[in-house]
């Protein structure tokens, strides 16, 4: 789905720190920063990724995104263990502007709860709503300057 200039694919799950979960084969979850956010933050510079096999728990951080505006917090989606990192991120992070939706995933998450988890999180017309509330907030803050 497009939500005015920002892609929105529809399988995914949507958390509102802005990023995405996509739920693999394996029952394994892959993270990025969705496509608003990363276009919104500018070119990315570093990402500060956690380690594989760290525990994280939803809504604690779990690594920094920084771009040429600022420096902003990854926010883990799901709780479990970290599985994988995308070690292609420490050479280049702008694979996050180039496909925040293929290669320039983030984190791979082995999770310790998915089924109660990946309910909070949004999908299709509320996520689509969230973010328009969410490109207006901007919009606005940008009025304000």
């Amino acid at each position: 789905m497009r939500v005015r200039d920002y892609d929105l694919p529809d399988e995914l799950h949507y958390h509102a720190e802005h990023t995405w979960v996509r739920v693999e084969g394996d029952g394994r979850v892959r993270i990025g920063l969705n496509h608003f956010a990363q276009a919104a933050a500018g070119d990315i510079t570093y990402v500060d990724l956690p380690f594989e096999g760290d525990e994280v728990e939803k809504e604690d951080t779990c690594g920094k995104i920084q771009s040429s505006k600022w420096v902003g917090k990854l926010i883990a989606p799901i709780s479990g263990e970290i599985a994988e990192i995308n070690e292609e991120l420490e050479n280049d992070a702008t694979l996050i502007n180039q496909d925040c939706y293929g290669e320039g995933w983030i984190v791979v998450i082995e999770p310790s709860n998915l089924e109660e988890e990946l309910g909070d999180l949004m999908q299709g017309e509320a996520a689509a709503t969230w973010l328009e509330s969410e490109i207006d907030k901007v919009e606005k803050e940008k009025e304000g300057d």
